[in-house]
């Protein structure tokens, strides 16, 4: 289940917005599958417009984030997730090199 603003939705459906608020949670790995292709379809249809624009400047921003998320974290009076599987996004960014 996708939690959004304490609000349970189902089926992904915020995703369109392309907008994580501070209180929205990805629960499951389902949820990440779908966050990550409504990702994937957002760059596709205005990926003209984000910042990060190559592959290079979006795997810095990604790093420079995980680097600064615990003041994001501070920032929004929420806590860095402990129990986050590290190793697990790690793996998948490397499979992503080769994984057809």
């Amino acid at each position: 289940m996708i939690v959004k603003g304490g609000e349970v939705l189902a089926g992904g459906k915020y995703l369109h917005s392309m907008s994580l608020t501070p209180d929205d949670e990805v629960r499951s790995r389902d949820e990440l599958v779908a966050f990550v292709r409504e990702l994937r379809q957002d760059y596709l249809r205005r990926g003209h417009e984000w910042e990060n624009q190559s592959l290079d400047h979006f795997l810095e921003a990604f790093a420079a984030w995980i680097d600064d998320s615990p003041g994001w974290y501070r920032n929004f009076g929420k806590q860095l997730p402990e129990e986050g599987d590290w190793t697990f996004l790690a793996r998948a960014l490397q499979a992503a090199t080769v994984y057809e």
